[in-house]
């Protein structure tokens, strides 16, 4: 596999994560009793609790997404 190919995945990785985060910031943003009175059938917890897990998996999911795509993604853009 080439520097070109690794790139081109890199950057496709990086372009699709990037749109999950956004589009999963203005689910929450816009439409968050929806996505709060969903799981709350099923799971009952406080409002509060569920803003702390659902922010805290954004926190990982940002985390994950800078460390294994956009990081190697701009190192592929340095080597190359």
């Amino acid at each position: 596999m080439d520097i070109a190919t690794l790139r081109a995945f890199f950057m496709w990785c990086t372009v699709i994560d990037a749109g999950l985060l956004v589009l999963s910031f203005l689910f929450l943003a816009f439409a968050g009793d929806f996505v709060f009175q969903m799981p709350g059938r099923w799971f009952p917890m406080s409002r509060e609790a569920f803003n702390i897990a659902l922010y805290s998996f954004l926190g990982f999911f940002k985390i994950l997404f800078l460390v294994f795509n956009l990081v190697p993604y701009v190192a592929l853009l340095i080597v190359g």
